[in-house]
């Protein structure tokens, strides 16, 4: 046998003695956790589990909440113009026409408003002099103010926003004062 040899046999011999030496005195020869910490470990993971799972259960049924609330809300931004158009055609009836054309339309433009309402569309309160805000208003153009007060607020409004349950779904168009 070379040195080599030797070497190897006596390492595996004291690895074995430790081995044996370890058995005898009632050590364990793994780290086997004890039951109670598996216990414990298996509690936090369920714990951690469920509070995951109770998260899901949250945030899904805001998801489905949003997605009830917001479902109309392209067939609303479509609806917009027919609004617009109603607006514009009373304002040409009450100057050229006469009342029982203007009274008809006028009924026609309240229902359809109303049941537009009814399902969370709301136009947005804006008037001249306010202050521009661009969470709820466009500028279209700036013009110089015709007063000293007006100055960066809004001057004219163009065209009217809506929300639908708080949603801007159509910024107001303004012009502002510079």
């Amino acid at each position: 046998m070379d040195n080599q040899d030797i070497n190897e046999e006596s390492i595996n011999n004291q690895e074995e003695n430790t081995i044996q030496n370890e058995t005898a005195s009632g050590e364990n020869v793994t780290d086997t956790p004890t039951a109670e910490e598996l216990l414990a470990e298996e509690k936090d993971r369920y714990i951690r589990l469920y509070a995951e799972f109770e998260n899901y259960k949250k945030r899904t049924a805001k998801e489905k909440m949003e997605f009830f609330q917001y479902a109309n809300q392209d067939m609303m931004v479509s609806m917009l113009g027919v609004l617009d158009d109603f607006e514009r055609a009373l304002k040409e009836i009450a100057k050229n026409g006469n009342t029982s054309d203007l009274q008809g339309v006028e009924l026609i433009y309240q229902k359809f408003k109303n049941r537009l309402t009814e399902k969370g569309l709301k136009p947005m309160e804006v008037r001249a002099g306010d202050t521009f805000n661009v969470d709820f208003h466009e500028a279209i153009t700036q013009i110089p103010a015709p007063s000293e007060d007006l100055k960066g607020k809004i001057v004219d409004v163009i065209e009217t926003g809506y929300t639908l349950s708080d949603k801007v779904i159509r910024f107001a168009k303004v012009v502002t004062g510079n």
